[in-house]
């Protein structure tokens, strides 16, 4: 991270390349600042103390690092000023939640600041879809990602002022309809398809997606999936269907060079109990409906083990070589015994632990 800040203060622009079926198109970024928090945090808190928002892109397990300079910065603001915004852009469900828990923390900040927080910052969650493939080695600072972006962002922390104005932000009511249907469509066929794809050694998520095998798969899941959200939001079906259609497009673009690898990392988050495949089957099964596509995509995760340059993979085949599979079920994912998944799971890591 420290190149990266150094590259951007000697650089006085960089590229956005968005790739499309349709052709790229190239946007050029000027007018910032980089300030590197670690060597200048007193910079980064005066900027805090004057900024409209403050929002991240970092992944949900940096964001207890980075919330002692944000808390510092929102401490100091006057409490006259208009709250600052904090939005978190992360893959995970509440993930401004989890950020302010930590900003809010007593060793961040001291209890008796707790009560007058909301006149310094106001915190929302938000919904974010755009796929960032691997860069290019010698890309340096230009970035390459899709043209698609959806910014879903809860407008109820905001109820007695307008919500900042930022250009491409959807603000809604109830964010919780977008978030699932982004969680459980997005990333449980990316990573479906990623971990399925890695299985059967395929090198891209594009490559993935040409073995019907692997496509039936990431159709089944999703197929299962969409009966949640169907049910669970009132989305029409036929929307749904449309959505599914154009994210397996998507994921499927051989434009963004994705590998399986950088799709499938971090198998431990995305084995979690809220995350895209265990969160989904798991209501699936208290209401007695079909999660068999999830289970095996469930399976293909729990195999995506030692796989170079991922720490959560090598932790993983330790916790499999070392526990019980009932053991395993309950650290990994997050389930218990009077979950009506619990024993499918098990089943599942029994497989994976036996062919081990």
């Amino acid at each position: 991270m420290d190149s990266i800040i150094d590259q951007l203060q000697n650089s006085k622009s960089y590229k956005v390349i968005q790739v499309g079926a349709e052709g790229n198109s190239t946007t050029t970024i000027s007018n910032y600042r980089a300030i590197n928090s670690k060597t200048h945090e007193a910079d980064v808190i005066k900027e805090i103390t004057t900024a409209d928002i403050v929002t991240c892109s970092v992944g949900p397990n940096i964001l207890k690092f980075i919330a002692p300079v944000i808390a510092k910065g929102v401490d100091a603001r006057p409490n006259d000023a208009t709250p600052i915004a904090v939005i978190a852009c992360e893959n995970a469900i509440g993930a401004t939640d989890t950020l302010a828990e930590h900003i809010k923390h007593p060793k961040n900040t001291s209890e008796e600041r707790l009560d007058d927080h909301h006149e310094r910052a106001r915190y929302a969650n938000s919904a974010i879809d755009r796929i960032v493939p691997a860069q290019d080695p010698d890309a340096g600072l230009d970035v390459k990602l899709e043209k698609f972006y959806e910014w879903v962002v809860d407008r109820s922390p905001f109820h007695d002022h307008e919500p900042p104005a930022i250009k491409g932000v959807k603000w809604v009511d109830d964010l919780i309809p977008y978030i699932e249907r982004k969680l459980f469509t997005v990333n449980t066929g990316h990573a479906a398809a990623a971990y399925h794809g890695y299985y059967h050694q395929k090198t891209t998520v594009y490559d993935a997606l040409q073995d019907k095998a692997i496509l039936d798969e990431v159709r089944r899941a999703l197929s299962e999936t969409s009966t949640l959200i169907v049910g669970k939001h009132g989305i029409e079906a036929t929307e749904q269907a449309e959505y599914v259609e154009k994210i397996i497009t998507r994921i499927g673009n051989p434009h963004l060079e994705d590998a399986v690898e950088r799709v499938g990392r971090a198998p431990l988050r995305k084995l979690s109990r809220k995350e895209r495949f265990i969160g989904p089957a798991a209501e699936l099964a208290e209401e007695g409906k079909p999660f068999d596509a999830l289970l095996d995509a469930a399976e293909m995760a729990f195999r995506f083990q030692n796989v170079e340059g991922d720490e959560e993979s090598e932790e993983l085949a330790k916790i499999m070589a070392g526990s019980e599979a009932e053991a395993v079920v309950e650290k990994v994912c997050g389930l218990t015994k009077t979950d009506k998944l619990f024993e499918h799971v098990v089943k599942v890591v029994q497989k994976v632990q036996a062919e081990a």
